[in-house]
């Protein structure tokens, strides 16, 4: 009877997953704000942060994902 040790995955792969998962939804949603020209009132809206943020969240996300797909804990 052997027993079979089940093998984790790291914190930052579910990390990384999160924040490809919260970083592709805020892209879109700048994107989309950008493409239909949507009427805002905040501070430096021209910018479009949340597209900028989204698309380092998606780059840092794929990074922690990609980094730590094979590792085991």
């Amino acid at each position: 009877m052997v027993e079979e040790m089940k093998q984790m995955k790291p914190i930052w792969y579910f990390v990384g997953l999160t924040l490809l998962l919260m970083g592709g939804i805020i892209f879109l949603a700048g994107l989309y704000h950008l493409i239909v020209g949507t009427q805002r009132h905040e501070v430096l809206a021209q910018l479009y942060p949340d597209v900028w943020w989204g698309g380092i969240m998606l780059v840092i996300g794929f990074v922690f994902f990609w980094t730590s797909r094979k590792a085991k804990v």
